[in-house]
């Protein structure tokens, strides 16, 4: 295999693929290993909270990181840290040896290896190509992940628990090791201000690094209004989605082989939603989108929590999913073709910070709901929760201030000590969206 057939962009697109399939397969497994160990709600949701709560505890360096050195060897490096450990926890239930405490361990280390890599994976593609072509790159990144994170991966993990509870996590750690390979064909990747001007550019320190691309997401009332928006849908999801092995092998009666499709069937219509995005998006807008991503999954919630029907509850997850899709391209689109690259992995975990910084608390959430109210209750109290958060903030996200930012010049907040030059202060003064003109911006997960 050499990078020429694949191409940069198809080297990127092969090591996403991938990790995407390890973590379909770990999305399955690891679920239905901690529901062998425990029943207790609280226990159960608490695999959520290990996963995520390196978003709130590396995010904001994990971003400094990806505008400090090559984003290819962050790739290579949080791919294969992946790889050793959950190859270590497979190693563990080899030998019959299996803990709570251990599963927590290996998805907390692994979740903050993602955070590196998410990061810098999602500041890479406008280092690869044109900005109009990014929409449709994203589309494609996404529906591949949507198929193999979601629609392969899943029921696959399944399968392997089945037949051994090691199998699933060997071949995650497989995939891993293969994303981290994968990377390697990436052109490296520098810096931008060492490419623009062929020379490293002036130390800064990284505290204030992590500090000016906070303050850019921060100033910028747009992107601060859809991060707010997609936090409140992280939380209710995330109150949900650990819960959700519990309702399959519970009320619905199922066996642990059918949770990977309560996984796996939503994926079609995030595919569906990746690849219609460029053709549904402008015609309902941008705004509508937002709406959709937050009262859709409301709806679902309600269903899963009121039905007894299978095939309507994986129906009301296909239609969520559809919604969530569409909103995470236009979201993921736009902040790459605003936010300047020497900021973008910064912007991007500052947002990040408070996306994904909701799924630990809305986990522990819904864990002390179910142990309190059950499991059905904990799905209802979903629905009317983010169904009333929708309210106040997806209104104050219109079509109009999106396109707006999207049009907007990616200005950048100068990233060096010392007075800014005439060209910066311009720069500053021009603004990035909302600077000047009340108005820009989105994003998702």
């Amino acid at each position: 295999m050499t990078a020429a057939p694949l191409g940069p962009f198809g080297a990127l697109w092969a090591s996403q693929a991938f990790s995407n399939l390890a973590d379909g397969l770990l999305q399955a497994s690891a679920p239905l290993l901690v529901a062998t160990l425990t029943q207790d709600p609280l226990v159960v949701a608490g695999l959520t909270v290990a996963q995520f709560l390196p978003w709130l505890v590396v995010t904001l360096p994990a971003g400094a990181l990806a505008d400090r050195v090559d984003r290819r060897r962050i790739l290579v490096a949080g791919n294969w840290l992946r790889a050793g450990g959950f190859a270590l926890l497979a190693l563990s239930l080899t030998a019959e040896w299996s803990h709570v405490g251990l599963l927590y361990a290996a998805v907390f280390l692994a979740g903050c290896a993602e955070t590196m890599v998410d990061n810098a994976a999602l500041a890479i593609p406008p280092r690869l190509l044109p900005r109009a072509r990014l929409e449709r790159a994203n589309g494609r990144l996404f529906a591949t992940q949507s198929v193999i994170n979601t629609f392969i991966g899943p029921p696959a993990g399944a399968a392997l628990f089945a037949l051994a509870a090691s199998a699933a996590f060997y071949t995650g750690a497989a995939a891993f090791a293969l994303a981290g390979l994968a990377a390697l064909l990436l052109p490296a990747l520098r810096p931008a201000a060492e490419d623009d001007q062929h020379r490293p550019a002036a130390p800064t320190g990284f505290v204030r690094d992590i500090g000016v691309g906070w303050a850019h997401f921060w100033r910028h009332a747009l992107l601060r209004r859809v991060a707010f928006l997609s936090a409140a849908i992280n939380f209710f999801g995330a109150s949900t989605g650990g819960l959700l092995v519990l309702l399959v092998t519970g009320p619905y009666g199922l066996p642990a082989s059918s949770y990977g499709w309560f996984v796996a069937v939503p994926a079609a219509g995030a595919i569906i939603g990746s690849l219609l995005a460029a053709r549904v998006v402008p015609r309902i807008g941008g705004g509508a989108t937002g709406w959709l991503a937050a009262l859709t999954p409301a709806a679902g919630y309600a269903v899963l929590g009121l039905s007894h029907s299978t095939p309507l509850a994986l129906a009301a997850m296909f239609a969520a999913a559809v919604a969530s899709s569409l909103n995470q391209i236009v979201v993921s689109t736009l902040r790459q073709a605003a936010v300047p690259d020497e900021l973008l992995g910064r912007v991007t975990a500052a947002y990040r910070l408070i996306v994904l910084g909701a799924v630990p608390f809305g986990a522990l959430t819904g864990g002390l709901l179910g142990r309190a109210l059950g499991i059905r209750a904990a799905f209802l109290t979903a629905a009317l929760g983010l169904a009333l958060a929708a309210v106040p903030l997806a209104s104050r996200v219109t079509t109009r201030a999106l396109r707006d930012a999207e049009k907007a010049p990616r200005a950048a907040l100068p990233v060096h000590t010392g007075t800014p030059s005439r060209a910066e202060q311009g720069r500053i003064s021009g603004g990035s969206g909302d600077h000047g003109r009340r108005g820009p911006r989105t994003e998702h997960s």
